[in-house]
């Protein structure tokens, strides 16, 4: 598939590479030690500058207002009915007390 010898050395020293690349091996962090000449420059992070919220504004406490009291209802004392009756000359219909 591959056209000439160069075209295939580059295919195996680039799967070579590739191999070595993601072959496990022991964790270091960047001060301990990791690859270089040995002058080793934090990561420098750049942001925008902190923002800080406005203090809270004092707001008095809202209270509910109080509750309505409704009397009870007033029951009436039993009604009683009085039979129609005679009352000496005149006639008295039956009614409510």
């Amino acid at each position: 598939m591959l056209k000439t010898r160069w075209a295939s050395a580059a295919a195996v020293f680039g799967l070579a590479a590739i191999g070595m690349a993601v072959a496990p091996y022991q964790a270091k962090a960047w001060w301990h030690g990791g690859v270089g000449v040995g002058i080793y420059v934090p990561p420098v992070v750049v942001g925008p500058p902190v923002v800080y919220p406005p203090p809270p504004v004092y707001a008095p406490p809202v209270y509910a207002p109080p509750p309505v009291v409704y009397a009870p209802p007033v029951y009436a004392a039993p009604r009683v009915w009085i039979r129609p009756r005679w009352e000496g000359p005149y006639w008295v219909p039956g009614h409510w007390s």
